[in-house]
């Protein structure tokens, strides 16, 4: 390990990374308090210093203007530098993307590999690299570009778009269109998975909004509306209301009818008169009362 010039880094690689910009920021963050802690890793061809590893770090170093940085050399084959990223685990290595645009690249440097030999030199199944060979391969290069950009999540075009690519009529071209439309947006996952589901599968006047990038329009047409706390819709809330304030105004009125102070003559007028409307409605009341309570009771 040593200290490089940051100007001094080829960076023709960087197109088989993903870029990450909210990781990139935090990234940034971490490094303007405590420095670069782990070394930027390539290779070196004719004395040139080729990064393979190490291109968000770059670009922190570069934004806090960094001369220099922590570089280990991995050798001075490409393929040797990225067989060893691809031998990594997981947790410290590349995506399933990355590894799919190294594994292509080593593909094309070394023509007269066979897919088992390569297999062979990573410790891997044959399957293992023909899945990421295959997700590649049905990637348009408009799609790539923005997938690698960070444009688009890249989880949901490997995870939310397969199902649509199954069904009758979903073309390659569409799966770009939809891509491209939504690139850049800063969309959530969720989002980007509601408005797959009105793309693919719903009419095509959503198609079209979502096409001219009217996405906060189709969002509210097709978002799944919350369910309230209480299970009940606000018109159902109400005449819960209706029938509570019902039983109060009974319970109160049973509870005053007999007191000995109801005894003026203009109150029993008035009372008389209440009283007679309330009862020619009282049978229909009463009718409607136990259909309500019989289909409640059913459910």
């Amino acid at each position: 390990m040593k200290e490089v010039e940051l100007s001094s880094l080829d960076l023709r690689y960087a197109a088989l990374r993903l870029q990450q910009p909210a990781l990139e920021e935090r990234l940034l963050g971490s490094i303007a308090q405590g420095g670069i802690q782990e070394p930027l890793e390539g290779v070196e061809i004719e004395q040139v210093h080729v990064l393979l590893d190490g291109f968000k770090r770059y670009r922190c170093a570069k934004k806090l203007h960094l001369g220099t940085v922590p570089y280990r050399s991995l050798g001075q084959d490409p393929s040797v530098g990225l067989l060893s990223l691809l031998r990594r685990r997981p947790d410290q290595g590349l995506s399933l993307l990355e590894q799919a645009a190294f594994l292509d690249e080593l593909r094309q440097s070394r023509p007269m590999s066979s897919l088992g030999q390569l297999a062979a030199d990573l410790g891997r199944s044959q399957a293992w690299i023909s899945v990421r060979l295959g997700v590649l391969a049905q990637m348009s290069e408009p799609v790539r570009r923005q997938l690698f950009a960070g444009a688009f999540p890249a989880y949901c075009y490997l995870y939310s778009l397969p199902r649509f690519r199954r069904l009758k009529g979903v073309s390659p071209a569409k799966i770009e269109q939809f891509v491209v439309a939504l690139s850049g947006q800063g969309l959530s996952v969720r989002e980007v998975e509601h408005l797959a589901q009105g793309f693919f599968c719903g009419p095509p006047s959503l198609r079209q909004e979502i096409l001219k990038g009217n996405l906060a329009l189709v969002l509210e047409q097709i978002r799944p509306q919350p369910r309230p706390p209480d299970g009940c819709s606000e018109f159902e809330r109400l005449f819960l209301g209706e029938l509570q304030r019902a039983q109060k105004s009974l319970q109160r009125v049973m509870s005053k009818s007999l007191d000995p102070r109801l005894k003026s003559p203009d109150f029993q007028a008035q009372c008389h008169l209440l009283s007679q409307a309330l009862l020619s409605q009282a049978q229909a009341f009463l009718d409607i009362l136990r259909q309500v309570y019989d289909r409640s009771r059913q459910t």
